[in-house]
């Protein structure tokens, strides 16, 4: 069915003006940016810490990948609560969560492994809160809006996150790891409080949610694993959600050997770093030019031909190319990153209202975890056929991704569930293969 709307205003372009004249949202998004500038410094130098303690390469990866995985089982288990629990007073407790986890790294001379489990156990309400963000977002903008919000989020959050690391990298040759650890509580506790002293105190109902509390640990458990049940089961969610999923994991794989490929192609050291910000910097140029020159109808015709441009320059790495050109296919892929703007109003349209928040904690802690998997995989094929035919296989994989969405996509760009009865397509499908 076709949603409601005007054909004007269903391909208004909207301007990124807009987006940032809404107070809510820029709220929201400015505190997003520190706080992900604030994860990227507490990551990269608590993986520095274990390594200082250490001297285990091993130990040091997992200080580094161990906030992803756990994610993905808080979303399945404690999902729900990001429609049934006031926004302004979960997201500020997830941001006072962080901060008290990274002031009792700094402080406390704990054991590696209860120090992991911190980050674990933190890790776990991470989706909670960040799925009520992004709840409050999608409320706050309409349209053509929330994409371009889509987009800044996306745009700032590379840049966020590579300042991220140059801090860390700073902080810890100046001040040493605990003390940066402290910067990062620092950043989190401004996040919290300027969440919550700006964002008016809002109830689930208000901001689109369940009201009602979460009836114990159990009945948030059972709810939250339904919720999920109900949202996997429907088909275009699925689609869509796997549509997000999978291009993003296997070039998050491909980009885990860049490393290990330029050592085996000998190039001058520390060249690998150019080569890994090709990546975040052809995703922002795709971003800007995407979501600020296209208007809504072209960015959702686009989707395949982005996945195909995400995927197929990295075949050319079988070739094993030198430096330059191996930048510029990589500057490509980056590009195509940009797909995903044609997927946001989709995939928001077949949303049930009463689970948006759940549903977008799921979407981003199944997208951290396969990142986090990603790599793993693409390392274990690259033993056996090396690291140029890896990445190549991995765009390889992501280019006939692309032709799977062909064989759906013009249907699920066009045709959504409607917006006066949203949960239609999740309730009514029964399952069926993606």
């Amino acid at each position: 069915m076709i949603p409601n709307a005007e054909p004007m205003q269903v391909n208004h372009r909207a301007t990124y003006r807009e987006v940032l004249a809404e107070p809510r949202f820029r709220l929201l998004f400015s505190t997003r940016a520190v706080s992900i500038t604030a994860d990227a410094l507490r990551i990269t130098t608590f993986s520095v810490l274990v390594f200082s303690a250490t001297g285990s390469a091993l130990l040091s990866a997992v200080a580094f990948g161990i906030g992803f995985i756990p994610q993905l089982f808080g979303s399945l288990l404690l999902g729900s609560l990001a429609d049934r629990l006031p926004p302004r007073a979960l997201i500020t407790g997830g941001y006072a969560l962080t901060c008290a986890a990274a002031l009792l790294l700094a402080l406390v001379r704990m054991p590696v492994a209860a120090s992991l489990g911190v980050v674990a156990l933190v890790s776990l309400a991470t989706p909670v809160f960040h799925g009520a963000s992004s709840r409050l977002v999608a409320q706050s903008l309409e349209g053509d809006a929330y994409v371009l919000g889509r987009s800044l989020n996306n745009i700032v959050g590379a840049g966020a996150q590579l300042s991220g690391l140059a801090l860390g990298g700073a902080a810890v040759a100046a001040i040493g790891p605990r003390r940066a650890l402290a910067v990062s509580a620092v950043l989190y506790l401004g996040c919290a409080l300027a969440i919550r002293i700006r964002l008016p105190r809002l109830q689930p109902g208000e901001s689109g949610g369940t009201p009602g509390s979460a009836g114990g640990d159990g009945g948030a458990v059972r709810a939250s694993l339904q919720g999920a049940g109900l949202l996997l089961r429907g088909r275009t969610v699925r689609r869509l959600m796997l549509a997000q999923w999978l291009p993003v994991a296997l070039v998050a794989g491909a980009e885990g050997l860049i490393v290990a490929y330029a050592g085996e192609r000998r190039f001058a050291p520390g060249w690998y770093a150019v080569l890994m910000g090709c990546l975040p910097v052809g995703m922002l140029v795709g971003d800007l030019l995407v979501g600020r020159f296209l208007r809504p109808r072209t960015r959702e015709r686009l989707v395949v031909p982005l996945v195909a441009l995400t995927g197929l320059p990295l075949i050319g790495f079988a070739a094993e190319p030198g430096m330059g050109v191996s930048s510029c296919l990589l500057l490509l892929s980056g590009f195509g990153y940009a797909y995903g703007l044609g997927l946001q109003r989709p995939f928001l349209d077949a949303l049930p209202q009463d689970g948006q928040g759940q549903a977008f904690g799921l979407l981003g802690s199944g997208s951290m975890t396969l990142q986090g998997v990603g790599p793993v995989c693409l390392g274990a094929v690259a033993a056996g056929i090396g690291t140029g035919g890896a990445i190549a296989l991995a765009g390889g994989t992501v280019a006939l991704t692309a032709g799977w969405i062909l064989t759906w996509h013009p249907a699920a760009c066009t045709r959504t569930a409607t917006p006066q009865n949203p949960a239609m397509d999740l309730s009514n499908t029964p399952p069926s293969a993606p």
